[in-house]
């Protein structure tokens, strides 16, 4: 039987008619029957030639006639023309294009369907081969006004013509609103590229350059600068209305549905490099949805991006601004948990603590209010504390070289820093972590709980004891060891409780509480010491008062011209605990030595086999100056202030050396403590150097030294020895026992007089302050004072010693 039907076939039509016949039947831009004559081919195996044959025709007709035709209706003169002309034109370009290729890709649809793929492929190779800005110039304009076209109508501003008579559409910027016509347009735009399968690589790089621009503007108009509200629900809200705009430009109808030839025309965004170098397109197909779900994430990633960018550059304020912007702390760890980017937060955030920080000009108390909200900025944004450990490393290298950084920390903790209560308030909070707790924590910890560190984590510490410490601990591990503090903090509680004039130490004894409970009862003794000799003179003062107003009873009744003493109150130290106080040299006058004298008698009295050694220069004097026409009352002065005065009520003029001699301090010292009193208008300096008392003064004398305060001396000097002062008479200690090293062994390196310092002093809390660095310093310094000689590391005597 089918021998039969092909022997009809041949007598009905040869292969060449057969063969022109369905070539014309594809070619027609109606479909035509091909049964007959692809039978004929078919029978004869030449079919398989038709997908070839009509390639070969799509390549001559794009090369000869379409893709000429298609720049020269592009390249219509954009000048002449109005935004909406120009939409027009591209538009209808793609359209004739699409009209001119149907036919071809029809007749491929229908004869051999696997070529259709290699046709697409052909028509961008021809049409695209060669860069074309102009191309992607129009297209961009014609995506970027129909996102305002949409954004526009999504805010609720649809609708024909301006808002009012005479104004400018906010959509598509036109006298005459056509933006209704230009969301048609886009939807035709994008169904011809979705048929001809040019939607990814003619609409995703201007798309992403589009999104990406926008981003960059929008973040910059409402986030630069503004700290403290969150940006991500905002972003999130307009994302979604952008998502739509997307869904036109990729029409999710013709993407959820296979393109000619089983393909899709699924487009995907272009991942830049930067925002100016878009780069090439990649090809993922995929269908609308998944299309939509890779431009969400695109944009998501490249709004952390950016974002994380600018907040690197404004970390610094953010940190001084702490906890106001906390919410910018907030939203830059959830971007920066997204991206890759912590090491370039790292490098940025350190430099900018060196270049506006760490230098000269800045207070170490600024220093340290920086510092302190660095550790509660970062802490926040990254909970494993290793941002905090290697950005801060710089702060806590410098604070290291300052002198004062221990004296700022004991005031902030002590609450007596200016402008600085974070510390304090650490300090009294309900329930501190102890340094003793610290370390004992790596015993305590549940293997179960162990989470590793970071990769940028440097291992100097392990993770729970980096995570554990506070503010306190972190300031305090600046030097390695508590001792220093502690010693700081002695000298400063030794310098009020000496300036108190009525033994109130509430405050102290709470700071003290508040110590122990940080750094232990023992390391606290001292302290604990301090005060209860301040309640004990108290005390005594009350005992001795008692017994001088009895005796001076009794002397009254005996002898009634004689005067009382002055009224005296001391403070009594337990020396071995307090800090060591300063040595001045100064003679009292007679009645003062005299009412201590007194006041020693009666102190023996009550404590057995003790007596007192008196600081005559230590302490304050409250007194009255009655002049001629005028009295200062209740002015409260150092010792030398009133011995000063004292011997001017003996005799009213007195020379400076004359002077000096009498108190036996020291000439400078004498001069600077007669300030005061030419201040307040009771002596005046003659020719010579003599002072003599005003004892009259003009009304505007009187009315200028009114408003002087017993401040304006020109120091207040403290009545402990500093830090620095005591530091350098234990590295004068150690120069004993470097000497002594050197006079045996000769010559020893550097690291040999370390080592050795440490074995011999290990006793107190000296040796742990001192490292290497601090050491080789203190050597240089006595190598340039002659005293020591070294070379290559090695050092020795000079040989006349």
């Amino acid at each position: 039987m089918a021998e039969v039907v092909m022997e009809a076939v041949e007598s009905s039509m040869s292969l060449s008619e057969a063969w022109e016949s369905t070539t014309a039947a594809l070619m027609s831009p109606s479909p035509l029957s091909l049964s007959e004559s692809l039978s004929v081919l078919r029978a004869h195996g030449v079919d398989v030639h038709l997908g070839p044959f009509l390639l070969e025709g799509l390549q001559m007709l794009l090369s000869d006639s379409v893709v000429p035709e298609f720049w020269s209706g592009l390249s219509q003169p954009q000048n002449e023309l109005e935004e909406r002309g120009r939409a027009e034109v591209l538009v209808s370009v793609f359209h004739t294009l699409l009209d001119r290729l149907q036919p071809l890709l029809r007749a491929l649809q229908r004869v051999s369907p696997s070529v259709l793929p290699r046709a697409h492929t052909l028509i961008r190779a021809l049409l695209l081969s060669r860069p074309c800005p102009e191309l992607e110039a129009r297209v961009l304009d014609f995506y970027t006004r129909s996102f305002s076209v949409f954004m526009r109508q999504e805010g609720g501003e649809g609708g024909e013509g301006g808002d009012q008579e005479g104004a400018l559409c906010s959509g598509c910027g036109a006298d005459v609103c056509w933006c209704r016509d230009a969301l048609e347009q886009l939807q035709q735009f994008s169904h011809v590229l979705c048929r001809l399968q040019l939607l990814e690589w003619v609409s995703s790089k201007p798309v992403t350059q589009i999104l990406h621009r926008l981003i960059e503007q929008r973040m910059e108009r409402h986030c630069r600068g503004e700290y403290e509200r969150s940006f991500l629900t905002d972003f999130q809200e307009w994302l979604e209305q952008v998502l739509g705009w997307l869904s036109k430009v990729f029409s999710s109808d013709e993407l959820s549905s296979p393109a000619p030839g089983g393909g899709s025309a699924g487009p995907s965004p272009v991942i830049l490099g930067s925002p100016m170098d878009p780069g090439a397109p990649l090809v993922a197909p995929a269908g609308g949805g998944s299309v939509l779900k890779q431009w969400r994430c695109h944009m998501h990633q490249f709004f952390c991006r950016i974002y994380v960018n600018m907040r690197i550059e404004e970390l610094f304020s953010i940190i001084r601004d702490f906890p106001e912007s906390k919410a910018a702390i907030e939203d830059l760890k959830f971007c920066l948990e997204r991206t890759n980017q912590r090491q370039q937060l790292l490098t940025s955030l350190k430099t900018a603590f060196e270049s506006r920080l760490l230098h000269p000009g800045v207070h170490t108390s600024d220093i340290l209010t920086v510092y302190i909200s660095a550790i509660k900025a970062l802490r926040e944004l990254d909970p494993s504390m290793v941002i905090l450990q290697v950005a801060c490393q710089p702060i806590r290298k410098y604070l290291r070289t300052r002198e004062d950084t221990v004296r700022q920390i004991v005031a902030g903790l002590t609450g007596d820093a200016e402008g600085c209560t974070d510390l304090a308030s650490e300090l009294s909070r309900g329930d501190p972590v102890t340094l003793e707790q610290q370390e004992s924590d790596e015993e305590t910890t549940d293997p179960e709980d162990w989470t590793p560190d970071p990769t940028d984590a440097v291992p100097d510490k392990s993770g729970s004891k980096r995570r554990s410490s506070d503010i306190i601990s972190l300031l305090v591990s600046i030097y390695g060891s508590k001792d220093i503090f502690i010693d700081e903090y002695r000298t400063v509680l030794g310098g009020r409780l000496l300036q108190q004039l009525n033994y109130n130490t509430a405050r102290e004894i709470r700071n003290v509480e508040l110590l122990k409970l940080r750094f232990g009862e023992s390391h606290m003794h001292y302290c604990e010491v301090m005060l209860k000799d301040m309640a004990d003179s108290r005390r005594i003062n009350g005992n001795v008062r008692e017994e001088e107003s009895r005796l001076n009873t009794e002397e009254s009744r005996v002898n009634t011209e004689e005067q009382p003493s002055l009224p005296l109150s001391a403070i009594i130290l337990s020396s071995e605990f307090w800090p060591t106080l300063k040595e001045e040299k100064l003679e009292l006058p007679p009645v003062v030595t005299q009412a201590m004298e007194d006041y020693t008698h009666r102190y023996e009295k009550l404590k057995a086999m003790r007596t007192l050694s008196w600081k005559p220069h230590l302490g304050s004097v409250t007194l009255d100056v009655e002049l001629e026409d005028r009295t200062i009352s209740n002015l409260t002065v150092s010792p030398i202030h009133a011995a000063i005065i004292l011997h001017f009520q003996d005799k009213s003029e007195w020379g400076l050396e004359e002077l000096s001699q009498t108190l036996g301090a020291p000439r400078d010292l004498v001069h600077r403590k007669l300030a005061l009193w030419q201040q307040q208008g009771v002596l005046r300096e003659e020719a010579g150097g003599r002072y003599c008392v005003m004892e009259t003064g003009s009304s505007r004398e009187k009315q200028d030294r009114g408003v002087m305060l017993i401040d304006s001396d020109e120091e207040r000097d403290s009545n402990t020895t500093t830090q620095s002062e005591q530091r350098e008479e234990k590295l004068q200690l150690f120069w004993v026992y470097i000497q002594a090293m050197l006079t045996n062994l000769d010559t020893m390196t550097l690291e040999r007089i370390h080592s050795m310092l440490r074995m011999f002093v290990a006793t107190g809390p000296v040796v742990t302050e001192m490292d290497v660095e601090e050491l080789e310093a203190f050597l240089q310094r006595k190598v340039q004072e002659h005293q020591l000689i070294g070379s290559m590391g090695v050092y020795r005597l000079p040989k006349s010693k």
